[in-house]
């Protein structure tokens, strides 16, 4: 029988795996902005699955409580343990959770975490009712917050042919004279991600919108 809920469990195991060694560059890598304990991705993903295992999952009503007992942690890897669990209770998210997952891509911001949980998360919020998403990625798009503006671009990353190009183009169009680097990165990747199903639309939209050289340049990347 598996234990109540607990995320002191993962607090140990990731400590009982701490790597001063491997902690220094696994910061750098992030530019310094978040502390380590050195744990790479294979070993903290099996010591997440360990946790998994021994515990029973919370209840979905406390799903974000729990996930910020571990996101507010000061070293990163518990911002990725964090994302796993909602990861694993995924079915349990409701577009009543749209302020818990803005709240998560404004707090300890970087591509790392925001990229995780826009295409993954906001993406199937958005799915659930396309109307309501359509109106809540159009406020995120116009926020102060460029990690809010990169999660409105990125969200129909995996749609496919389910992607709604209007609403795709319009916040495109909005952020495609900005001076970001992180925005004008996910708008050639959103629509490098987009040519894979409509390229003939992607190129079109390119050729008669002026984009910042980078943007073009990645969502053209794969066009010959």
């Amino acid at each position: 029988m598996k234990k109540v809920w607990d995320h002191h469990g993962i607090i140990e195991k990731f400590e009982a795996n701490r790597n001063e060694e491997l902690a220094g560059p696994m910061k750098a890598y992030l530019k310094n902005h978040f502390p380590f304990l050195g744990i790479k991705s294979p070993l903290r993903k099996e010591l997440v699955k360990e946790q998994f295992r021994e515990y029973a999952l919370p209840e979905p009503g406390r799903v974000f409580d729990e996930v910020w007992k571990l996101y507010t942690l000061p070293e990163r890897e518990y911002q990725y343990a964090a994302i796993a669990l909602i990861e694993k209770m995924k079915k349990h998210v409701t577009t009543e959770d749209y302020p818990s997952l803005l709240q998560l891509i404004e707090t300890k911001s970087w591509w790392d975490s925001v990229d995780s949980i826009a295409p993954h998360f906001v993406g199937h919020l958005v799915k659930l009712d396309r109307g309501y998403g359509e109106k809540t990625m159009m406020e995120w798009s116009l926020s102060n917050n460029i990690w809010t503006n990169r999660s409105a671009i990125l969200h129909q990353l995996k749609f496919k042919h389910e992607t709604d190009i209007d609403l795709l183009f319009n916040i495109i169009e909005q952020h495609s004279s900005s001076k970001e680097f992180f925005i004008q990165k996910a708008i050639g990747w959103a629509l490098r991600e987009y040519a894979k199903t409509d390229p003939s639309s992607v190129k079109s939209f390119v050729e008669r919108h002026p984009l910042k050289p980078l943007s073009k340049r990645e969502a053209l990347k794969h066009f010959k």
